[in-house]
């Protein structure tokens, strides 16, 4: 399916012929896509339901769109609503009120959200359209969207492989064309990990920076929501809309003056790029399990920056050898604290058998909850347990204090971090379903950086000889989203015709 922008899809609105794009005919299109797909021998599964009523949702946006233009206050409608009429997808942790919220779980079945999460009402507040929820790792925990309990998505490059996960839909649904931009979520890398597998690009914001409100929790110090689009500037103008201080979530921060987004995105001019200090970490660059493949497209990758003035050097940086096992131990404690409240009683599935609460909180979440998520809670509970005291916790938020402590440090010197952002690419259905271990070393690149609270963003750099993506990421301080996305741009603008054949020119 052809990929589409977000500045396409407004010009095209901006049509004034007889056979101009409407946001009602684009949604229907995309709807019928939908349909068509699901009687495919693979079905993508990107998408697991498209709203009911998003086509009436677009009308109202065309019809608004067009009693401006007749009063001729066109201009003056968009600068309130830069995004109107604009479809996105939204992952199924993500509450859209009236609708179905699952988290790709049977434990949420019949489950409707009685309000909207403050993300997706900005968005709506800015014109853009739900288009429908998108598949997701149960509760968010798995690198690949197997986890599912409605079945995995599948690769739209390739689809005997995976999309990555947990937010696997969201960047499938962009990948394949179906939206412009998605929401996913991200705890330890759930947004750079499946744009890279899926060959678009993934930003995982400053923790605080995008209101968590209405977001089904996984480990709350370290969840936030991320953005997927087909270019920079397809991230760059939803986040500015969504960026901000919330009341109803008090993580939640303003960008501090001089960090504010532009939603216009500009690329680096040469000056500003000429003058990034950019670190490689060695413990990536040499790590034991970079694929080849991978490897040399990160290399050609930092020739591309030394070719155009940037200076790059080889760092050391000891604690992140620790990083996967402070948060594997801080997430899935925060998980098994965060998946006690669904016990049948209060909202979701409800298996009672009729004897007694007990019985009924045992049934319940056995039926409810699927493999993973089951063997996530009890290593955290295990973790948490009185034997250990929350001993093992407290030591690995003392690493987590030394990760910040030495990244923060590192970018008083240092313009951005530069790494693959997995280890390899996109591997084939099943083939670490049955082998968790070797499932969670997928993120050993990606969760240093919501670990330190810090940003970044994922770049398609090129692909394998079998044709699948690979990503690079660029990583920067805190509140540096504004600068990861320009120079982000600028390699966009230097590789939107090549992004999917290899060569880094």
């Amino acid at each position: 399916m052809e990929h589409y922008t977000i500045k396409d899809t407004l010009n095209s609105f901006k049509d004034k012929t007889e056979n101009k794009l409407t946001s009602r005919t684009l949604v229907e299109k995309k709807a019928a896509a939908f349909e068509e797909d699901k009687k495919s021998a693979a079905p993508l599964n990107a998408f697991l339901e498209i709203y009911s009523d998003a086509p009436d949702n677009a009308q109202k946006c065309d019809e608004e769109r067009e009693t401006a233009r007749t009063a001729g206050t066109l201009d003056e409608l968009l600068t309130k609503k830069p995004l109107l009429g604009v479809p996105f997808a939204v992952k199924d942790n993500i509450s859209v009120k009236g609708k179905t919220h699952t988290c790709g779980s049977h434990i949420l079945e019949g489950y409707t959200a009685p309000y909207s999460a403050t993300v997706i009402r900005r968005l709506v507040d800015a014109g853009a359209v739900p288009l429908g929820r998108c598949n997701q790792d149960e509760f968010a925990m798995g690198s690949s969207t197997e986890y599912s309990a409605y079945g995995p998505t599948r690769n739209p490059v390739n689809r005997d492989y995976v999309s990555g996960g947990s937010s696997g839909g969201s960047a499938a649904a962009v990948a394949s064309g179906m939206v412009p931009f998605a929401l996913g979520t991200e705890t330890g890398g759930s947004v750079r990990l499946p744009a890279s597998y899926c060959g678009v690009y993934g930003l995982k914001p400053t923790y605080g920076l995008l209101s968590r409100n209405g977001v089904t929790a996984f480990g709350s110090s370290l969840d936030q929501v991320g953005v997927f689009g087909s270019s920079p500037a397809d991230i760059a103008l939803p986040l500015s809309i969504m960026a901000g201080k919330d009341s109803y979530d008090d993580t939640s921060c303003d960008l501090p003056s001089g960090c504010e987004i532009n939603p216009e995105c500009p690329a680096l001019n040469d000056e500003k790029f000429a003058s990034l200090k950019i670190a490689v970490p060695r413990q990536f660059a040499q790590a034991e399990g970079l694929d080849a493949e991978v490897a040399s497209i990160f290399e050609k990758v930092q020739s591309w920056f030394k070719e155009r003035g940037a200076s790059i050097e080889l760092v050391d940086i000891p604690v992140l050898e620790a990083s996967i096992a402070s948060y594997y131990v801080i997430a899935l404690s925060e998980a098994a604290s965060n998946l006690s409240r669904f016990d049948g009683i209060r909202y979701g599935n409800r298996k009672d058998s009729g004897d007694g609460y007990e019985e009924l909180f045992i049934k319940t979440r056995s039926e409810g909850f699927g493999a993973e998520v089951k063997r996530r809670i009890v290593i955290g509970n295990y973790v948490l347990s009185d034997q250990f005291s929350g001993t093992y916790y407290r030591r690995a938020m003392g690493v987590r204090a030394r990760i910040q402590r030495e990244i923060t440090a590192l970018y008083k010197s240092y313009s951005c971090i530069l790494c693959p952002t997995s280890p390899t690419p996109a591997f084939k259905l099943g083939q670490k379903t049955e082998d968790p271990v070797a499932m969670y070393l997928s993120d050993m690149f990606t969760v240093f950086v919501n670990l330190s609270r810090t940003a970044s963003i994922n770049v398609p750099a090129g692909t394998t000889k079998n044709g699948l993506p690979v990503g690079i990421q660029f990583a920067g301080p805190m509140f540096s989203e504004n600068r990861l996305l320009s120079t982000a741009q600028s390699w966009y603008c230097g590789h939107s015709g090549n992004e999917r054949n290899g060569d880094v020119k």
